[in-house]
């Protein structure tokens, strides 16, 4: 793609203008616009069609929960959602990721990490979530997710991308580890996605844990 226009949405200045000075470096991104909290970004959003929307959680008015969801439903062709959070295992980010946000990135992360997280969420390969909230996925399972996962009746093939989408691994090294051209993956999770009534990687992977497809920390 060309250009990877972004919103920042943080209450605080200072996240607003760090992330600007790290993202506004590279040449394929720019900043087309800030706000301070969740209510003011579906405005933003359909003035500015920004690619990706880097979302702080908390916020005072608006958190980056309703207003995730408030995007995705007002939307039609919606950005994508870099969750953008202190703490790893706070459940307010699991809850982003539930509600449809596209990836998961910690405000203390190295510049290059945040310049390849929006990258990598631009480009429809999520970021999935760390072990803690991986975890807390699985702790919330039931018997509705299980029975979701049975019904989506995944081939054999599928059920492997899915659990190697689950370890975090991109297109590219999905086909490395089966020996497939990335083309046919991108086919395979497509059709998991459709299989499992999915928005993206992510919601897929929350499944996966949450009816107990894959275990923390396994994969498998």
């Amino acid at each position: 793609m060309g250009t990877i226009n972004v919103l920042l949405v943080d209450d605080d200045p200072l996240v607003r203008a760090g992330l600007r000075v790290i993202l506004e470096a590279q040449e394929d991104i720019a900043v087309v616009g800030e706000a301070a909290d969740g209510a003011a970004v579906l405005p933003l959003v359909r003035s500015l069609r920004p690619d990706v929307v880097a979302m702080d959680v908390r916020m005072p008015l608006l958190d980056g929960i309703e207003a995730t969801r408030l995007v995705l439903r007002s939307v039609a062709e919606p950005p994508k959602i870099l969750v953008v959070t202190t703490f790893e295992e706070d459940e307010y980010v699991y809850e982003a990721l539930r509600a449809g946000a596209d990836g998961f990135l910690l405000k203390r992360a190295r510049p290059a990490e945040i310049v390849h997280a929006v990258r990598l969420v631009a480009e429809g390969e999520s970021l999935l979530f760390p072990a803690a909230l991986r975890s807390l996925a699985a702790a919330r399972g039931n018997d509705t997710a299980a029975r979701a996962m049975e019904r989506a009746a995944l081939t054999e093939r599928e059920a492997q991308v899915l659990r190697l989408v689950a370890r975090g691994m991109t297109n590219a090294e999905i086909a490395a580890q089966l020996v497939l051209g990335t083309e046919t993956v991108k086919s395979h999770v497509s059709a998991v996605l459709t299989k499992l009534g999915a928005r993206d990687r992510t919601q897929a992977v929350i499944a996966a844990y949450e009816s107990g497809f894959v275990a923390p920390g396994t994969g498998r």
